[in-house]
């Protein structure tokens, strides 16, 4: 079998095989917040021109990992859901129906769907739930990854632009209305888990995406939601994305209750805070958090009560769970 892919990467100005990956690798950092090991596993991928499977949880940078190299790159992102409504013609695009009527089939009415767009614009396919596409979706993308070329009937033959590169994600910890993936799939694809980041990477991201956030608000919205995932009657815990919108929710709470939030020692023991701002806390763990928990099936209660649990740990029962996980 002959491998169609090349090793060449683009740069912001045309393709180069001479490309430094160590200033690439530089470039990018900035932009992602403790994926510095993971950044260099997939820069090494698709520079060696490997299609790739990132798996891990949501809300773990991986797709900001791809918008940062595609963005330095200069290259299209082209981004596609994985569902049952993933079919091939959706993903390789089809002929205009009103336009067929008039002038029967042809390459001029054919609209190209996200596959037909990356292979043209030397792109990134990023396939999100990748499991829950169909799997005649996913023998196409085989074809694709393995020739670099398909072949559209009343179309034609459409080859891949070097830097074309099929990325695909899921999610470990769902299992419903996923397929299992075939050996011929991982055969072609290289695979990297995307875990959690570290606490002090996930306070930095906090800090960063809720701008103006109190230091002690970007601790504890870090702290009770890296609980959400440690606990045994939650099956998958709340992403960062849930300590974002639960430290920006604190703010808004807080101005418009008029309660100060407790700043100085950012250290300061959680059981120590003023009870205005914890009972404050734990309106805004309700709304920003009770959606993204996802409880195991045996578990007692339901999600608020969940978090009102981690809430006394945190904030009344246990300080050290400031930091947990």
């Amino acid at each position: 079998m002959t491998d169609q892919r090349t090793a060449s990467v683009p740069t912001g100005t045309g393709a180069g095989g001479g490309t430094d990956l160590a200033a690439v690798r530089r470039r990018i950092s900035t932009d992602v917040v403790g994926r510095e090991r993971e950044l260099d596993l997939v820069l090494a991928a698709i520079a060696a021109g490997r299609d790739l499977i990132l798996e891990g949880p949501p809300g773990t940078s991986k797709s900001t990992l791809l918008r940062a190299i595609t963005g330095h790159w200069g290259i299209p992102l082209v981004l596609v859901e994985g569902n049952a409504d993933l079919t091939p013609s959706r993903l390789v695009g089809h002929h205009n129906p009103s336009r067929v009527l008039r002038e029967d089939y042809s390459a001029d009415n054919f609209v190209a769907g996200p596959l037909v767009q990356a292979m043209r614009d030397g792109g990134f396919l990023y396939v999100e739930e990748f499991n829950r596409a169909p799997e005649d979706t996913i023998d196409v993308l085989l074809t694709a990854m393995a020739e670099r070329v398909i072949t559209i009937p009343r179309v034609g033959v459409v080859t891949a632009v070097p830097s074309f590169r099929v990325v695909a994600s899921m999610n470990p910890y769902d299992n419903v209305g996923t397929t299992r993936l075939s050996t011929s799939v991982y055969d072609r694809m290289c695979r990297l888990v995307v875990d959690y980041q570290q606490v002090d990477a996930e306070q930095r991201i906090v800090a960063r995406r809720a701008p103006g956030a109190a230091p002690r608000v970007v601790i504890d919205a870090v702290a009770v939601t890296r609980a959400t995932r440690v606990r045994e009657d939650i099956r998958q815990g709340s992403s960062v994305r849930g300590a974002i919108d639960l430290a920006l929710i604190v703010g808004q709470l807080c101005a418009m209750r008029e309660i100060p939030i407790p700043g100085g020692d950012a250290q300061q023991p959680p059981r120590d805070l003023p009870q205005a701002y914890t009972a404050t806390f734990l309106d805004a763990m309700t709304i920003a958090l009770s959606g993204r928990i996802h409880l195991d099936d045996l578990a007692a209660g339901n999600a608020e009560a969940v978090l009102t649990e981690i809430w006394q740990d945190h904030f009344l029962l246990n300080p050290a769970a400031a930091e947990p996980g």
